[in-house]
């Protein structure tokens, strides 16, 4: 009798994650069952394939879905993390094991204890950031302390990117991923990390002018702003003693600061609703935040209120995105300015069918071994094929896809609600990823522990 793997969720990340799944549901004995509120979008390829059956599913009505998860024998859920709760109390109550990509919430953490005495796993974080990124970090981390190493310093960086050959934009960016993530990105919280023993904060308004750079052969210079709370990690990886701690989020360098003029007019913002914004055009919508004047345009007006010089690179990728068009229009009701911004960029950013994503990793391991400080780097880049099959859907979708087959081979025994940092689970699969091309490049760095390429301001 085949084995029963249900995915919640087929959205743009779960394509490398389906493939998966039916490449070796002969070998493995599986078959599929997707649920989706929208079917209709799921390629035909996988509608038709033999050992693979759709079915609409709006999660939120509890007799379909509870009726679904008990017919499984594991589940994956690739749904918002706002729905992950109701699934995850499903699990628990028909005893299925249950696989996300999402960093657990509060809600799944507090049902360790019962999930640990019902023998299940419940495995989270295990795409690419967070997933590849745990996994790596720790094979590194534990390979150091194996030696008698002592962690002094962890940073780590990822970037969902545009590849080489399809960046045509002065932002040298493309939406690869959420767009609306992208948008909101940072807000929530003040950016918290460790520098040589120091506390650090990063409020939202200076988050994107306080970069660090990095360089990867052959793919050239990037830059990285903090991510929210990199203070999480130390917990986690063991790494309470360690001197610096810093997690971040990488881009082409110039992107931070560009993007920094839509946070400082507050454009960014998706706390509030624009009334009228329905029809409003570009140019209005750009007038909203700025100064009145009876003389002066736009342009001008925001040339004066940011100090932005006429022959500044920066003036030149706001006119690309048609900022002041005034025939292009909202299309949204009551839309945020938040909203209203992510239509702009989506139009010039949107990846076109054939065009490919990249992402890339960074990680920087400093330590001290035999009284000596050293410094590994290891670094990640993955290409996508095109708009379908990315680098993104492929490195969130397979480390899910392989996880969920290590449980159901019995071979990721250990029950309860975690995350993948334990060499149970991260070896296995980062042998297996590099069998599709995804692994990481080391190579020995001279120590410096703070890096004065930092810039602040």
């Amino acid at each position: 009798m085949a084995r029963k793997i249900l995915v919640l969720g087929a959205g743009k990340s779960t394509s490398y994650l389906l493939d998966f799944f039916l490449d070796n549901s002969v070998s493995q004995n599986l078959h599929l069952t997707i649920g989706d509120l929208y079917p209709n979008n799921i390629a035909k390829d996988i509608v038709n394939h033999p050992h693979c059956n759709i079915m609409t599913l709006n999660i939120m009505e509890n007799e379909s879905r509870s009726k679904a998860i008990q017919s499984a024998d594991i589940v994956v859920s690739m749904l918002p993390v706002r729905l992950h709760t109701k699934v995850a109390q499903d699990c628990l109550q028909f005893k299925k094991h249950l696989v996300t990509a999402s960093y657990i919430s509060d809600a799944i953490r507090k049902l360790d204890p019962e999930v640990r005495e019902s023998n299940l796993v419940f495995m989270n974080e295990i795409g690419l950031d967070p997933g590849i990124d745990h996994m790596s970090a720790m094979e590194v981390i534990d390979r150091i302390r194996n030696k008698g190493g002592k962690m002094i310093l962890f940073e780590s960086f990822t970037g969902g990117l545009v590849a080489p050959e399809n960046d045509t934009n002065l932002w040298n960016y493309k939406f690869t991923w959420n767009p609306r993530n992208v948008v909101v990105a940072g807000q929530g919280g003040t950016a918290k990390f460790i520098q040589e023993g120091t506390y650090k904060y990063i409020p939202y308004h200076k988050l994107f002018r306080r970069t660090e750079f990095l360089d990867i052969e052959g793919y050239g210079k990037f830059e990285g702003y903090a991510n929210r709370d990199s203070l999480w990690y130390r917990e986690a990886y063991g790494l309470q003693d360690v001197l610096t701690l810093y997690r971040g989020t990488m881009r082409r360098v110039g992107f931070s600061r560009a993007w920094n003029i839509f946070v400082q007019l507050g454009m960014t913002d998706d706390s509030y609703q624009i009334e009228n914004s329905q029809g409003m055009s570009y140019r209005q919508f750009v007038n909203l935040f700025l100064p009145y004047s009876p003389t002066d345009s736009i342009e001008l007006k925001l040339r004066h209120y940011l100090k932005i010089d006429q022959d500044d690179i920066m003036w030149e990728k706001l006119e690309e995105l048609d900022l002041f068009s005034a025939t292009k229009t909202i299309t949204r009701a009551n839309a945020t300015p938040a909203q209203a911004l992510q239509q702009i960029l989506e139009e010039s950013w949107t990846l076109n069918d054939n065009e490919k994503d990249m992402i890339v990793m960074y990680h920087k391991f400093g330590y001290e071994l035999e009284g000596k400080k050293k410094q590994l780097d290891a670094n990640m880049v993955v290409l996508g094929e095109n708009r379908t099959h990315t680098a993104m859907a492929k490195t969130v979708g397979l480390p899910v896809a392989m996880a969920t087959l290590n449980i159901l081979n019995g071979k990721i025994t250990s029950p309860g609600v975690q995350i993948p940092i334990t060499k149970e689970v991260y070896g296995p699969i980062l042998t297996e990823l590099e069998n599709h091309g995804i692994k990481f490049n080391e190579f020995q760095a001279l120590y410096l522990g703070y890096n004065p390429d930092s810039v602040a301001s």
